[in-house]
């Protein structure tokens, strides 16, 4: 594992409490991070302000950080510090990996490691953005319990999975998951869209942290953005609460009012999707089109019986490769009527996605293979259309292809 990522803030006589202790709150919380403050000679420093700091570090002692920080508006504590101590920092910053001045309230990320379902989204996030944060990420076969144990083995701060997976529905054991990951000392996250928390309740099952895109079921009409997080008290007020408050990913009043009424309706849309998914995936495996369907609640489901005994139903999606490759999914998609191409999903409306060109196209050709996803996948998200209006228009646009 990497070692700690070291984060240097350095510190001027006209720092204002607010430009100081909303990134530093945040930031000395995090695992992995080590936090060190320094200032021009090093020693004492009170600010104009009234703040006060002791034992700083001297500037020239902190070389070899991977994150330089001047706290304060853009450009003003450029502007407040002297030509020859902001060379002194930008020389310093040769070496560094980022070098920055922060807003207050900014945010720079850091930890020792995270473990991932090789099945999971985010698959930009792993790839890109987190390794600029010095978060090194691991992605392994999420079926597989013995990668899991193998790569715990070598120590991780966290695992995330995503059960059912996108879009190949593929099933992750939570319980057997989270034991492991808790003996190596390792938190667990799931992102739980796909199962909703009617099908699926993680935090039940072992996790300490569940995510959400509610965008999705909760929202379930395609009217605003958001997201959720569940988790303990504890983690909720130390480390998520300061993380909003300081970073600002707050929803507006209408949107989050409009989140609320879409919970009142959440049970009765998901039970009546979760109805339309099973008829429809039970008719796609006659049809001489269509290669291969996956489903949880389909007999023939690889993980039936994990899927038995971790959740209520089905769900609301289904994925299913079409014969011929990309010109005939294409063909397909074409010749829907009544169900909408969208990368929503969870929605009153029936919607299809063509995962190698949209959702999931960044992982490029090789990634896309070993992940299972081929040019003649479609994922399907049923909506509360009847049931047999979708059939007919899924038979009509099959046989079209």
């Amino acid at each position: 594992m990497a070692g700690p990522f070291r984060i240097v803030f350095i510190l001027y006589p006209q720092l204002t409490q607010l430009d100081f202790t909303g990134p530093y709150e945040v930031l000395w919380r995090i695992p992995g991070v080590e936090v060190t403050l320094a200032s021009k000679q090093g020693g004492s420093l009170t600010a104009e302000s009234g703040l006060c700091f002791s034992g700083l570090a001297k500037l020239a002692d902190v070389a070899g950080a991977d994150l330089i920080m001047v706290p304060g508006g853009p450009g003003q504590s450029a502007a407040m510090l002297d030509r020859e101590f902001m060379a002194e920092v930008k020389r310093l910053g040769e070496g560094a990996r980022y070098v920055t001045s922060v807003c207050t309230g900014s945010l720079i990320l850091a930890a020792a490691g995270l473990l991932a379902g090789k099945r999971a989204g985010a698959h930009w996030a792993y790839r890109e953005l987190l390794p600029r944060f010095g978060i090194e990420t691991q992605l392994h076969d999420g079926t597989d319990l013995s990668a899991w144990e193998a790569a715990l083995a070598k120590g991780a701060k966290a695992v995330f999975m995503e059960t059912p997976s996108n879009p190949t529905l593929e099933v992750i054991d939570i319980r057997a998951v989270s034991e492991l990951a808790h003996a190596a000392g390792a938190s667990v996250i799931v992102d739980n869209v796909f199962a909703t928390p009617l099908l699926q309740r993680p935090l039940e099952l072992g996790a300490d942290i569940v995510v959400y895109s509610a965008t999705k079921h909760i929202d379930g009409q395609g009217r605003c953005l958001g997201g959720a997080v569940l988790a303990d008290a504890a983690f909720c007020t130390d480390i998520l609460e300061p993380f909003l408050r300081h970073t600002g990913p707050a929803l507006s009043p209408f949107n989050a009012w409009v989140l609320l009424k879409g919970l009142e309706t959440l049970e009765v849309r998901v039970e009546r999707q979760c109805r339309t998914a099973t008829i429809l995936a039970g008719l796609l495996p006659d049809h001489a089109g269509v290669a291969r369907v996956s489903y949880p609640a389909l007999p023939d489901f690889p993980q039936a019986d994990l899927y038995r005994r971790q959740m209520a139903g089905g769900g609301t999606l289904m994925s299913f490769d079409i014969r011929g490759g990309r010109d005939a999914a294409f063909r397909v998609l074409d010749s829907l009527r009544l169900i909408d191409i969208s990368n929503n999903l969870g929605d009153s409306k029936s919607l299809i996605a063509h995962p190698a060109s949209s959702t999931h196209r960044s992982m490029g050709p090789e990634g896309r293979a070993a992940a299972g996803i081929g040019d003649g996948l479609l994922r399907l998200s049923a909506g509360l259309e009847d049931a047999d209006d979708l059939a007919e228009d899924l038979a009509a646009a099959l046989d079209a292809a």
